[in-house]
């Protein structure tokens, strides 16, 4: 079973993250220059929010506020959902399919460790999927029966 901790392994480990205070525009810029739709808001190494694209686009675009004023409090979703490292992967998919999250930050312990996406849990699938065929073409055309 592929758990979330595998996946973290993966990726770089460096956490994008904001304070609550700075503003959106900040927000944007590490979205932009770390090609992420979303970034952790900490504030004193505590998760407080996630803030996205869209929610920067709807909460901010959409009705004139200026990005350079608008505090990342303001649109940020306050106590997102989170998983944590041994968590499995099929139960991430289900909740971000049942909820409409495309972003899981993980915690150990109470702290954030780093954050998985839908594409990050689609492509581990996928790469399970791919070694599940592998094993069972090898086995057909090396033991199974005529092999």
């Amino acid at each position: 079973m592929n758990t979330v901790k595998k996946v973290l392994a993966q990726k770089s480990g460096v956490l994008i993250r904001v304070r609550s205070g700075d503003k959106v525009v900040e927000a944007l810029r590490l979205m932009r220059d770390n090609r992420v739709r979303s970034v952790l808001v900490i504030d004193d190494d505590v998760l407080v929010g996630i803030v996205t694209q869209g929610d920067c686009a709807i909460k901010v675009l959409l009705p004139g506020l200026d990005a350079k004023q608008t505090p990342v409090s303001q649109v940020m979703t306050g106590n997102p959902v989170t998983v944590g490292p041994e968590d499995p992967l099929e139960a991430c998919m289900t909740l971000m399919a049942t909820r409409g999250f495309r972003h899981l930050p993980v915690l150990d312990t109470g702290k954030v460790v780093g954050v998985i996406s839908i594409g990050d849990v689609v492509k581990e699938t996928i790469r399970d999927l791919e070694r599940n065929v592998g094993e069972l073409m090898g086995y057909i055309m090396t033991d199974g029966p005529g092999g």
